[in-house]
């Protein structure tokens, strides 16, 4: 979309968002709504956060890239965004009262900024979990980007809510700017508030608040995006003993370092990394294996630039790179993945049919010697329900079903 474009549909959007919200009766004016956004980290955090408030006796509703649920009732969100416009959140928000809910969480965008979504929420609660180099195309640079993200900041200060509270990654460079708004608690988080954190390719352990956490999940994000909940549980009066059991049961997040498990002797991953920084960060997660990887680009007709570091990453980080098609919309895919090999100093091997990329993935780690050294990881798509073509065009897809399902054949194979 244009700028110019943009700019044009900006009272479009406004007169969306306000006009529901008067529709519905200003739902969020009745419940909890905690907002969380950042590039990366969100939709961890928002289950995270479900998954204590829940623990604490507390109906949550959720509303995210992952999935939409009003307490135990969940669908998989299939809009490929993640809080949708149109007047959207305000009906779910209202559902979500009339089932009794008393909090909610809500992933909000960038994009859903510039486009109001977020207007009427009035927020308790905004936790920042990052900033990286991302949707620098659609927003210009990284300070509009930064912009279109504090814009969310500066609607919590307009919140009517009392208290308010911002809970924001200390570690980020624009982690001070969310700590400096002007709302009654101001709540940093930083890896250095876990106490003799371990991290493993299993799962994570640490101590805070003399409390010992244990979670099932791999990697210092998964720290950071722990910190954060409990952190933002502990300012609404959640005991850090909730925290911790509720954490400790979160077995699985869609998409999220989600290991499939079909009985093979090798880890397989699927993985929504789909930006330098957090592909780098789920390699370094895996770092004492083998990998074997499976990658594409995100998004045809954007964020070209990082299509070669994409693929730089890969080759210093994989024993085994496999380049395939993830989202073109209307550019070549193929120009697309040749883009990121451009980035790599070994050929990369090229399989534009993904469920074939992924098969062959799995078949060469089942061959491998060492096959309890290597893990096969699977990223770019997370929990994206299509792969999107050309002129609109979709494919129904899901990462993790395609690779449970070439595991079982597989495994029969043997």
């Amino acid at each position: 979309m244009t700028h110019l474009r943009r700019k044009l549909l900006t009272p479009y959007h406004y007169l969306w968002a306000a006009l529901a919200a008067l529709w519905h009766g200003f739902p969020a004016k009745k419940m909890v709504v905690i907002g969380v956004t950042g590039t990366k980290g969100k939709s961890s955090v928002a289950e995270m956060l479900y998954s204590i408030f829940t623990a604490a006796g507390h109906k949550t509703a959720i509303a995210g890239t992952i999935r939409f649920a009003i307490g135990t009732n969940s669908r998989p969100n299939l809009f490929k965004m993640t809080l949708p416009g149109r007047g959207f959140i305000q009906k779910f928000l209202a559902e979500a009262r009339a089932e009794k809910c008393t909090y909610a969480i809500v992933e909000i965008t960038s994009e859903a900024a510039l486009q109001y979504r977020h207007l009427g929420l009035n927020l308790d609660t905004l936790v920042f979990t990052n900033l990286q180099k991302e949707h620098l195309e659609s927003h210009g640079s990284m300070e509009k980007y930064f912009c279109a993200k504090f814009a969310i900041g500066e609607s919590l200060i307009r919140s009517p809510k009392r208290p308010r509270a911002i809970i924001a990654n200390a570690d980020d460079i624009y982690g001070s700017a969310f700590l400096a708004l002007p709302v009654e608690k101001c709540i940093s988080f930083s890896f250095s508030d876990a106490k003799n954190a371990r991290v493993t390719d299993q799962n994570v352990s640490f101590e805070y608040g003399n409390v010992s956490f244990d979670m099932p999940q791999p990697g210092n994000f998964s720290v950071m995006n722990a910190l954060s909940s409990i952190k933002t549980a502990e300012a609404f009066g959640v005991p850090l003993l909730t925290c911790a059991d509720a954490l400790h049961e979160l077995l699985r997040i869609g998409g999220r370092v989600e290991k499939i498990d079909a009985g093979q002797n090798f880890l397989a991953i699927v993985d929504y990394a789909h930006t330098p920084d957090s592909l780098r960060a789920l390699y370094d997660a895996f770092g004492n294996r083998k990998l074997i990887c499976v990658l594409g680009n995100t998004g045809g007709g954007r964020d070209a630039w990082k299509r070669p570091e994409m693929g730089r990453i890969a080759d210093e980080h994989c024993e085994k790179v496999i380049l395939t098609n993830e989202d073109p919309y209307d550019e070549d895919p193929r120009k697309i993945v040749d883009e990121m090999a451009h980035g790599m100093a070994r050929a990369p091997e090229i399989i534009m049919d993904r469920r074939k990329a992924i098969r062959a993935a799995l078949r060469l780690a089942s061959l491998a010697q060492d096959k309890h050294n290597i893990a096969v990881l699977i990223t770019g798509k997370g929990t994206d329900p299509f792969i999107m073509g050309p002129c609109g065009t979709k494919t129904l897809w899901n990462d993790a079903s395609v690779v449970r399902e070439e595991l079982k054949q597989l495994i029969a194979e043997v």
